[in-house]
């Protein structure tokens, strides 16, 4: 481990990967994340062609809005996008929150790329200085997301009910991480 509690693994992949703005050319992608049964078997399904358009659109806005970022994880060896990563605002217990959702196209799973991709967003989110907490609301069943928030030093507050697509309820862990702590606390292993 060196000084500030990184594996060489864990610095091997930070210099894997790059977030890079969403734009207008990643509907393609987005597709691919959630338009996919097996990418959405924690999500509640895949989205339709429809709700993936209005999504890139809400996707596109969100910078812009100040609301938040959403991000396309770049594989830096071939250039191509195969993940994403994002947080925005929302409500939590009628406390103004920022919330984080990440996802990494099958191919690439297991390889500690939504590991550094999202190390990378919570440091953009970190530089925002907008809320104390942000937070992730992994289903309870997907080991690889509540494992993730683990690795990125989130604390486990609850499991709660969550409606993730509209309409639709789902129980998930609450993750949440103090974005006042120091950035160590994002590489805990």
């Amino acid at each position: 481990m060196s000084e500030h509690g990184q594996s060489q693994h864990d610095i091997f992949s930070q210099s894997v990967v790059r977030i890079e703005s969403w734009g207008k050319g990643d509907l393609l992608l987005l597709k691919k994340l959630l338009g996919d049964p097996v990418m959405t078997r924690y999500l509640g399904g895949p989205e339709s062609d429809e709700q993936l358009v209005k999504r890139q659109a809400r996707y596109e806005r969100l910078t812009e809005a100040g609301q938040g970022r959403m991000f396309k994880i770049i594989y830096q060896s071939t250039g191509e996008p195969v993940g994403s990563v994002g947080y925005w605002e929302t409500t939590h217990y009628d406390e103004h929150i920022y919330e984080m959702g990440w996802s990494v196209l099958p191919a690439f799973q297991g390889q500690g790329i939504a590991h550094a991709g999202t190390t990378q967003a919570i440091a953009r989110v970190r530089s925002d200085g907008k809320y104390q907490f942000l937070h992730a609301f992994p289903y309870i069943e997907n080991p690889a997301s509540n494992a993730l928030c683990r690795k990125l030093g989130f604390t486990l507050v609850e499991q709660c009910e969550f409606e993730y697509p509209k309409g639709s309820f789902m129980q998930c862990n609450d993750w949440r991480l103090d974005l006042t702590a120091g950035s160590e606390t994002a590489i805990v292993q």
